[in-house]
């Protein structure tokens, strides 16, 4: 396992302690956490980008054009 000094500012370090307490963790755990989930959308962004680019517009309406056009099911309306 890799070790890295991380300089806070105190304002960012003291919110920090508070979401750890408040969540019952380690600022550890929570800078190790807040960490994998940026990973996570930085990748998420980039695949959604890459598959974006590859995307075919006509093939998707003609997948629309199959759809029926019917009302949606009680409780699925949008507002």
């Amino acid at each position: 396992m890799s070790q890295y000094a991380l300089r806070l500012p105190d304002s960012l370090m003291e919110a920090a302690r508070k979401v750890a307490k408040r969540d019952s963790t380690s600022l550890n755990q929570l800078f190790l956490t807040a960490i994998a989930e940026k990973i996570s959308a930085i990748d998420t962004e980039e695949f959604i980008h890459e598959r974006a680019v590859r995307a075919d517009p006509e093939a998707y309406r003609e997948v629309l054009r199959k759809v029926r056009d019917v009302p949606p099911q009680k409780g699925d309306e949008l507002p």
